[in-house]
């Protein structure tokens, strides 16, 4: 006989209706109302009971099992997982910053750890400081320690690592070490990671719109070399080894200024959100054809750059999450590097 699961579902919630399913069965296997083997009710028992279409209920049981805290026994029905699927991993994350691009990867990444781990989040703002004090404050506590490397100097400038930051990593046992989406870096010993090579990739996404872009007269790319979170500057070197190998004529500017002359056929790589609302909001009104008059290509992708039809260059922030997750399930050391390409949509 199945194990009646008490599930709340809360109509005028935005939460998702499978989700909320999903949340409540993971809650239950953790405080340890379910058993581990006990069954479950069926998908039309489900369905029944909490009023819910049984595409709903299925949608929540395939995720289930996907995350291994439910399995399906063929002729009897699911049960909760065994012990030795539920191990309870302790994870800590440390990211530079709170952007919509890293909590992607957060995101993806504590998604793919289902409930095999607890994850636990520290944001150090690119500070030394903090991140040094907040590591070595939590030394030994975690079975993995997943860092995303990226830090500023006193006059605002991106660097990748500094004496203090190295002093505190090379504390951490490498079997327990992930390094995320920089990994320029000087740590000894054998540890995972999966990475961006920020100049090479550029280069090699610029490349495969190159045809595309001979209709502009120049390349213009907005880098903010000042910014609170700062960018790595191997950005603006592997866009310089772009236009110089395929001869254009380029400029690279500080920001997207308002009024700015854009009578002459460019085309932007804008790197920061503000400059990219910026430079469309002018384009609109001085009533210019985007793609034809002016193009332009945003760094990193998001939903809603998809909707509005704008060319990228951008790394897969889901996959990396997944691969970090990976690593960390299944013990591996590798190192990866992430997929970065262009997405050619209608700015251009």
């Amino acid at each position: 006989m199945s194990q009646l699961i008490e599930i709340k579902i809360n109509e005028s919630s935005r939460i998702p209706k499978y989700k909320q399913i999903v949340d409540s069965v993971i809650n239950d296997v953790s405080k340890g109302k379910l058993k581990i083997g006990e069954k479950i009710p069926s998908i039309n028992e489900l369905s029944e009971s909490c009023y819910l279409s049984r595409d709903t209920v299925e949608k929540a049981y395939k995720i289930l099992k996907e995350q291994k805290v439910i399995i399906s026994v063929k002729g009897k029905g699911y049960y909760t997982a065994k012990t030795d699927l539920i191990s309870k991993i302790q994870i800590f994350f440390m990211i530079n910053k709170l952007s919509s691009y890293k909590m992607m990867i957060f995101n993806s990444f504590v998604n793919s750890i289902g409930i095999n781990g607890h994850v636990t989040l520290s944001v150090y703002h690119c500070e030394e400081s903090i991140f040094a004090r907040t590591l070595e404050k939590n030394l030994g506590a975690y079975d993995y320690y997943i860092i995303m490397p990226h830090f500023k100097t006193d006059d605002s400038n991106h660097v990748s690592t500094t004496s203090i930051v190295q002093n505190a990593i090379e504390k951490i046992p490498k079997d327990k070490l992930v390094i995320l989406d920089n990994d320029k870096l000087e740590i000894k010993g054998n540890y995972g990671a999966v990475y961006q090579d920020f100049q090479e990739d550029i280069y090699e996404a610029l490349s495969k719109g190159v045809d595309k872009f001979r209709k502009y007269d120049k390349l213009v790319l907005v880098y903010p070399f000042k910014s609170v979170y700062p960018y790595p500057k191997r950005i603006v070197h592997g866009f310089r080894k772009f236009c110089s190998k395929y001869n254009f004529d380029f400029e690279i500017l500080n920001e997207v200024y308002d009024d700015m002359d854009l009578d002459s056929k460019d085309i932007y790589v804008i790197i920061e959100e503000n400059d990219l609302v910026n430079l469309v909001r002018q384009i609109r009104k001085k009533n210019l054809t985007l793609g034809n008059d002016v193009g332009i290509i945003s760094y990193n992708d998001t939903s809603l750059k998809d909707l509005l039809g704008i060319n990228v260059i951008s790394t897969r922030f889901k996959a990396m999450g997944e691969s970090a997750a990976d690593l960390v399930l299944n013990n591996k050391k590798e190192k990866i590097k992430n997929i970065f390409e262009y997405i050619e949509r209608n700015s251009v």
